[in-house]
C-alpha cells in the first residue's frame, strides 16, 4: 500500500486554510457591523454638538458627513458579497464512493485548491472595501473632533443689548400706559450693544 501521509497532510493543510479563510471573512462582516453601528451613533452627536456654531464651521462639517457615509456604504458593500466556497461539497459524497482513498485524497486538495482561488477574489475586494471604509471613518471622526474643540474654543460671544428710551415730551401722561409696555408718541427706543 501506498504512503499517502503526505496527501493526507496536505488535504488537512489545505481544508485548514480555507476554514481560516471563512473565519477571517466572518470577522470582517462583525468589525464592518460594528463601525457602522458607531458611526450611526457618532453622526448625531457630532451634529448636536455644532448647535449654534460659527457658520463656517456648518460647512466644513459637510465633510466628515460625506466621509461617515461613504464609510457606510463602503462597509454595507461587504455584507452584500457573495457567500464564500467551503470547498469539498456534499454533492461529490456519492461520486467518489468508487474512487480509491487516493482519488479522494487528491480530489479534496484541488477542491481546496479552487475554493481558496475563488474566494480570495472575493476576499482582497473586501478588505480593500473595509481598509478604505475605516480609513475614512477615522479621518471623518478627527476631522469632527477637530470642529467639535474649535466650537468650543471659539466660542460665539453674544453681546447683551442696552435699550435705553428717549421721551421727547417732558412726561409720560399715563403711568398706566406707560407700563403695558405701549410706548406713547413722541417717545423712541435706541438699542446699541453693551460695552
Amino acid at each position: 500500500m501506498d504512503d499517502l501521509r503526505h496527501l493526507e497532510f496536505l488535504a488537512l493543510n489545505s481544508k485548514e486554510i480555507i476554514e481560516k479563510q471563512v473565519d477571517s471573512y466572518r470577522q470582517q462582516h462583525s468589525y464592518a457591523g460594528t463601525i457602522i453601528g458607531v458611526t450611526v451613533l457618532f453622526i448625531p452627536f457630532f451634529l448636536n454638538g455644532l448647535d449654534g456654531t460659527l457658520q463656517a464651521i456648518q460647512f466644513i462639517s459637510i465633510i466628515p458627513i460625506g466621509f461617515f457615509i461613504g464609510s457606510i456604504l463602503l462597509m454595507l458593500s461587504i455584507f452584500r458579497t457573495k457567500p464564500l466556497d467551503q470547498a469539498f461539497s456534499v454533492k461529490k459524497y456519492h461520486d467518489l464512493l468508487d474512487k480509491t482513498y487516493k482519488e479522494i485524497l487528491l480530489y479534496e486538495i484541488d477542491a481546496n485548491t479552487n475554493s481558496y482561488n475563488k474566494n480570495n477574489i472575493l476576499t482582497e475586494k473586501g478588505t480593500k472595501s473595509y481598509s478604505r471604509g475605516v480609513g475614512l471613518t477615522t479621518i471623518a471622526i478627527f476631522i469632527s473632533i477637530v470642529l467639535l474643540l474649535a466650537n468650543k474654543f471659539i466660542a460665539i460671544e453674544k453681546v447683551p443689548a442696552k435699550v435705553q428710551i428717549v421721551n421727547n415730551h417732558k412726561k409720560v401722561q399715563n403711568k398706566a400706559t406707560a407700563d403695558s409696555g405701549y410706548l406713547e408718541p413722541g417717545v423712541t427706543l435706541i438699542v446699541s450693544p453693551a460695552k
